[in-house]
């Protein structure tokens, strides 16, 4: 995470909310192109697990063969346990 509590790396975020076991993995779904992102009514494919979400942002990834949409809602300090991963985000 960055020095700033406004952004976060996606790869680290995916990990933290638990949408994926490992960030290696965040990084490898985000890198086959597998995450879209919606922001100010603009959707991106990302490609890097370097890319910076924010408050509010829309991601929309394949979790198997089910898509999942969720709205960043926090961010977290840590890897924490379901019940408080779930808190970073709502389902869309």
């Amino acid at each position: 995470m960055s020095d700033s509590a406004e952004i976060c790396r996606l790869d680290v975020w995916l990990w933290r909310a638990r949408l994926s076991p490992t960030r290696t993995e965040a990084a490898r779904i985000i890198e086959k192109g597998r995450v879209r992102l919606t922001r100010a009514g603009q959707q991106a494919r990302m490609s890097k697990a370097g890319f910076r979400v924010r408050h509010g942002d829309v991601l929309l990834m394949m979790r198997g063969p089910d898509p999942v949409e969720v709205r960043v809602l926090a961010f977290g300090k840590r890897r924490g346990p379901p019940a408080e991963a779930a808190g970073l985000y709502e389902r869309v």
